[in-house]
């Protein structure tokens, strides 16, 4: 597919004052969600290497772990019978063989497992710093779990995961250039304006490869790594359900009633 130009980044017009901030606070939603709605899903080659980003607003995100009959959701096919139409999801962060995650769980305002502070020497959620992903009444966030501890917290979801692609605008300081650990990564980040982007590679990479496209291609400063080699995705707009292994968590972004979906 072609390149295409990422959303660039919203500001508010000069006439918006900021004495009126429910004002522009609505005003601000209201451009976040048209933004995520233009182009849900895009390819975008990067340095050779292709990805596809998918946006949303924070408020059509849900994440999923177990279905009503109280097994994990796991698959595309399932995650569909509990959601209806989905302008994409993606799996959503590390889990145990059971499908439990291996950090912290939130969604629906219910913590599901709590945030996870142990050090390990395997592993690439125990790849130090990690990091939360979260959605709270004031918006979509990315941080490292130490500064997601640093205060309390009531996020709506929340998911645990790791490493850290980037902290403050430089990549994780485990990441090596010319590693050839290479395998199909996904993450996430939230750009200026508050709008969230997943990201998938297309193509195996390296995780300074993968780092270096939120922060080279998205412009963002903070992003999370939320797994790989069973990476997916389920992107209507594209005619996309990838297969693969049984998932744990998954995240969802569901359309609001006046944005078509695709069968």
């Amino acid at each position: 597919m072609t390149d295409r130009n990422r959303l660039a980044p919203w500001a508010p017009p000069r006439n918006v004052s900021r004495a009126v901030p429910r004002t522009r606070a609505l005003f601000t939603a209201a451009i976040i969600a048209s933004l995520a709605a233009a182009i849900p899903c895009e390819t975008i080659q990067h340095d050779g290497y292709p990805y596809t980003a998918c946006r949303a607003a924070p408020d059509q995100l849900h994440l999923l772990l177990k279905a009503e009959d109280g097994r994990p959701v796991g698959n595309f096919k399932r995650m569909a019978a509990a959601t209806g139409p989905v302008v994409w999801a993606m799996n959503a962060g590390m889990y145990h063989r059971d499908r439990s995650p291996v950090g912290l769980f939130v969604s629906g305002g219910a913590e599901v497992a709590p945030l996870n502070r142990e050090e390990a020497e395997e592993g690439n959620f125990f790849l130090l710093p990690n990091g939360v992903f979260w959605v709270d009444e004031e918006g979509a966030h990315v941080a490292t779990t130490d500064e997601y501890a640093s205060e309390p917290r009531t996020p709506r979801l929340a998911t645990q995961s790791g490493p850290m692609l980037l902290i403050a605008g430089a990549p994780h300081p485990r990441f090596l250039p010319k590693s050839t650990s290479l395998h199909i990564r996904n993450g996430i980040a939230v750009e200026e304006g508050g709008v969230v982007v997943a990201v998938i590679s297309d193509r195996p990479v390296n995780f300074h490869r993968f780092a270096a496209f939120f922060r080279e291609r998205l412009g963002v400063t903070d992003a999370l790594y939320l797994d790989g080699t069973i990476s997916r995705l389920n992107a209507p707009s594209l005619n996309r359900s990838d297969p693969g292994a049984r998932m744990g968590p998954i995240l969802v972004a569901v359309p609001r009633e006046e944005d078509p979906v695709t069968p």
